[in-house]
């Protein structure tokens, strides 16, 4: 396949991702879709949408000969819905975090993968953020040595306005993979067994509506085939935090970590006692032409979105995941955040959420 179309299902996040489409020479049209027919228009027009690429029904979307793949950017619970539905119409998918919300859902969305040869990824944000790419290169490069440990941690208060009522009392660790995926894409490697602590006492209004009783939750992961362990950290509620969307790295020769204070620096640490603030440099360098202006914060679209605000923009990360998700269609190559891979990301929170509940049981993973 030489060139696509690709329609973006949902479009509160979702627009941030058409102009990356558009501008990519290997897509050829964008569609949109989006059920308020009014808020479609206005969208579409905003975006200069032709007005046979606007949908107000997902099935449409997938009944279209036209459409090759879909980028669905919709509310949690329907990415596994949307996902299974797409592959089984045809489609190559990319979807925004979390894969789905249990391990029969994952399960079932590798097989369909597996069995279609689609493209599915997981738009996972962390893993492709400047300073995720500045650590990975060191480890790459050899400059951190060995990895002895990495931790990580997704720090968030939902309470504040502007975000929809289905994250009231939503369990820390089923929306985790910000906080665990760069733990292990930084070793490729995948989670064995998890072991999952909750901590502190959630409000009555809020613990009710998922059966969920913690603001917070840590999640201790066992590389498979590894002798690196990693510990996770999320909170959602009732905890006063900065927004903090976190990775560590230690190794033989360097470490690094994450900055305390948003736009204070990480801290680098080279030996001994020496030890210095760095900021990532820009990632446009790993882009192509068109994209390359992307990575920057003043381009992002929606700058009263909730998510930007909190996320600082997500780290320049959109340009880098529709690069990789059209370059997998194009080339046949499997993408970094494959079905199996982001299903062994969710299923560590997901059912580190269950250790948590059940008293810190250690439960292993399910092959994918």
């Amino acid at each position: 396949m030489s060139r696509l179309n690709v329609a973006v299902v949902g479009m509160n996040f979702g627009k941030e991702f058409v102009k990356l489409y558009q501008h990519h020479p290997d897509a050829d049209g964008v569609a949109i879709c989006r059920r308020d027919a009014a808020a479609l228009k206005e969208d579409g027009d905003a975006l200069d949408i032709p007005e046979a690429l606007r949908f107000t029904d997902f099935a449409d979307v997938l009944a279209s000969d036209e459409i090759d793949a879909v980028h669905i950017v919709t509310p949690i619970s329907s990415h596994a819905d949307y996902t299974i539905r797409a592959l089984r119409a045809g489609k190559h998918v990319a979807c925004t975090v979390p894969m789905g919300l249990s391990i029969e859902e994952l399960k079932e969305i590798c097989a369909l993968q597996k069995e279609s040869g689609l493209v599915y990824m997981m738009m996972e944000t962390a893993v492709y953020t400047r300073e995720f790419l500045y650590v990975k290169n060191l480890a790459e490069s050899g400059q951190l040595g060995k990895i002895q440990f990495v931790r990580g941690s997704h720090m968030q208060n939902m309470g504040l306005e502007g975000w929809p009522e289905y994250w009231l009392g939503f369990p820390p660790f089923w929306y985790g993979t910000h906080a665990i995926s760069p733990l292990l894409v930084i070793g490729g490697w995948k989670s064995d067994y998890v072991i999952g602590h909750g901590s502190g006492t959630l409000s009555e209004d809020l613990a009710r509506r998922y059966g969920s009783p913690f603001p917070v939750e840590t999640v201790t992961l066992r590389m498979k085939d590894s002798d690196v362990a990693a510990e996770a950290t999320r909170s959602l509620y009732e905890t006063v935090r900065q927004y903090r969307e976190s990775f560590d790295v230690y190794g033989t020769k360097m470490a690094y970590e994450w900055e305390q204070i948003a736009e204070e620096g990480a801290a680098l640490f080279e030996g001994g006692e020496e030890a210095r603030r760095v900021f990532a440099p820009d990632t446009d360098d790993l882009l192509i032409a068109p994209l390359k202006p992307f990575t920057k914060k003043e381009v992002i679209l929606n700058k009263d979105n909730v998510s930007f605000l909190q996320g600082a923009g997500h780290g320049g990360s959109h340009p880098h995941l529709v690069q990789a998700f059209v370059k997998s269609i194009v080339s046949g190559e499997a993408p970094l955040l494959d079905a199996s891979m982001s299903a062994n990301i969710t299923a560590a929170g997901i059912l580190g959420h269950e250790s948590a509940l059940r008293g810190g049981e250690r439960i292993a993973l399910p092959e994918f």
